[in-house]
């Protein structure tokens, strides 16, 4: 249809097209099973959509390449804000190992469009950086080299990682004090993997010995910063054990939230409403980066 539209100069129409492309193929790929033949060519469809949006919107999705303290290179896209004034927020986005950035900007660009932000995604597994260099120093560099474009106001950089990505956000945002806002684990799960080794190790399974409490999964530390922490298929925590931290951030006055997705259910299970989640999610930095209206601390979409 996109393509259709742009042979006839319905240039609206093929934008919008593109955009309703990125976000069924993204549906096509949850619903596609692990080890798919078919899913394998999704990248291929993503990179056509994307490409097509782009000339036709006349966007430009910037292909970073950096390099991380003579380490490698770490390789990522730039999605410039739409409407800022001299500089604007930005958000650097950590894709979970198993995501490809393809796929996270198909769903993040037609959330990202009338927002104020730029995003930076990057992904802190893969990269020709050496494996012993940790992600969090990667993550480092990519906070250096936002802090060095005249388009981002420096003071206002937030960290936002899904799956494995959570955890690691949760490492810069503790770091570095230049994260101005945290879209992560909230440092959780580190605490809960390291119990889950305890019982294997002791031979408890996955049975908790009498006496142990959800209460030594708290953190020890806190996020100097606004901390938005997601329970669903993209997050590797439970929602107890989110609300037990929100409730522990809440109790010093620290600015915690948590958003709950709904699952839309159809013939083969039920899949998770990202189109509402991933517009929350930047609702949620903007109103943290800029002048949008506060959300409830817990939500459920």
């Amino acid at each position: 249809m996109a393509e259709s539209a742009h042979d006839t100069g319905s240039a609206q129409i093929a934008r919008e097209a593109w955009l309703c492309s990125l976000t069924a193929l993204e549906v096509v790929r949850r619903l596609s099973c692990p080890g798919d033949v078919a899913s394998a060519d999704l990248a291929d469809e993503v990179g056509i959509s994307l490409r097509g949006f782009e000339a036709e919107a006349g966007l430009a999705i910037e292909r970073v390449k950096i390099d991380c303290f003579d380490q490698g290179v770490l390789a990522g896209f730039f999605l410039p804000a739409l409407r800022h004034g001299p500089s604007a927020p930005a958000v650097i986005c950590v894709s979970d190992e198993d995501i490809s950035l393809g796929s996270m900007m198909s769903r993040l660009l037609p959330a990202s469009l009338c927002g104020t932000m730029s995003l930076l995604l990057v992904d802190a597994g893969n990269s020709t950086v050496h494996r012993a260099f940790k992600p969090v120093h990667r993550l480092q560099c990519w906070l250096d080299y936002l802090q060095g474009r005249p388009d981002v106001d420096p003071r206002r950089i937030a960290i936002y990682g899904e799956g494995t990505g959570a955890c690691h956000a949760s490492r810069l945002a503790l770091s570095d004090r230049r994260i101005a806002a945290a879209v992560c684990d909230g440092g959780l799960l580190t605490p809960r993997m390291r119990r889950a080794s305890l019982r294997w190790i002791s031979g408890f399974g996955q049975a908790a010995p009498d006496g142990a409490s959800t209460g030594s999964l708290l953190p020890s530390r806190r996020l100097p910063c606004p901390l938005l922490m997601i329970v669903g298929s993209r997050s590797m925590i439970w929602e107890q054990d989110a609300l037990e931290l929100q409730a522990d951030y809440r109790q010093t006055g620290a600015d915690c939230s948590v958003v709950v997705p709904n699952n839309v259910s159809h013939p083969l299970g039920e899949v998770e409403n990202f189109i509402a989640l991933d517009d929350f999610v930047l609702e949620w930095l903007d109103s943290k980066l800029g002048a949008a209206r506060p959300h409830e601390p817990v939500t459920y979409l």
